[in-house]
């Protein structure tokens, strides 16, 4: 029985003994992991810190690139506008110095046109009459006219002036207008009858103004009631080769 409970004994304190053992080796085992665990675990924080740290940065920086982006559109649309307005300028200069241009040679042919009016001379006239009130060209006077256009058909460089009359009867608004309206008749017969180009014909009514008698009787008032016809030409050849009758009819 004594050996038995020795037995015992020194069972008992050699599992003591061992459970101590045990829990001094679980605790040296497991101190460096859980240093490492720990150190683990401040390093993830710590990246984690530095992670956020550069989504900020990257928030920043997709920021200030949006920014960026949209200054460089801002400046882009202006550079566009900038070049539209340049180009339009170029056309408005483009066109502008064509219109000079064009001007430059209407002038220059409207003077040589002046510079050359210096040599029409009169070269032959009629004058046509009318009836009292009347615009419509009777008869004798389409006959007037007809002869008038054969005895000069010869003239190349010429034109044609053909002023309108009235007498002193009636308003002056009225009379302007039946001038007008006789002149338009003379015109018309010669453009049409003739093949006289417009281009060379030009006409006026001049109402009562330019009266061929100042008198105040019937006679005087007929002779007021007319059409003036006159031809002008530079072919001077051509007018001093003129028969003495179409000479004296040129006066």
């Amino acid at each position: 029985m004594k050996k038995i409970l020795g037995a015992s004994i020194i069972l008992t304190g050699a599992l003591l003994s061992g459970g101590c053992a045990t829990k001094k080796y679980v605790q040296q085992t497991a101190a460096p992991i859980q240093t490492k665990v720990d150190q683990v675990s401040d390093q993830s924080n710590k990246q984690g810190t530095e992670i956020d740290a550069a989504k900020k940065d990257i928030e920043r920086h997709e920021t200030a690139i949006n920014a960026a982006k949209e200054r460089a559109m801002s400046a882009e649309n202006r550079a566009n506008e900038a070049m539209t307005a340049a180009n339009k300028a170029d056309q408005d200069a483009l066109q502008a110095q064509n219109t000079s241009n064009q001007n430059t040679q209407a002038i220059s042919s409207l003077t040589t046109a002046l510079g050359n009016l210096d040599d029409y001379k009169l070269q032959a006239e009629t004058v046509v009459p009318f009836g009292f009130n009347r615009d419509e060209l009777n008869p004798d006077a389409k006959q007037q006219l007809d002869q008038f256009v054969s005895e000069h058909s010869s003239f190349k460089r010429y034109f044609i002036t053909i002023e309108g009359f009235t007498d002193k009867t009636g308003t002056v608004s009225y009379n302007d207008a039946l001038s007008r309206r006789r002149a338009d008749h003379v015109m018309a017969y010669l453009i049409t009858q003739h093949n006289i180009p417009v281009f060379r014909v030009q006409e006026i009514g001049l109402g009562k103004e330019k009266p061929a008698d100042t008198g105040r009787d019937r006679a005087a008032r007929a002779k007021n009631r007319r059409v003036e016809v006159r031809l002008f030409s530079a072919d001077t050849n051509l007018a001093m080769s003129q028969t003495p009758n179409q000479a004296a009819q040129a006066k």
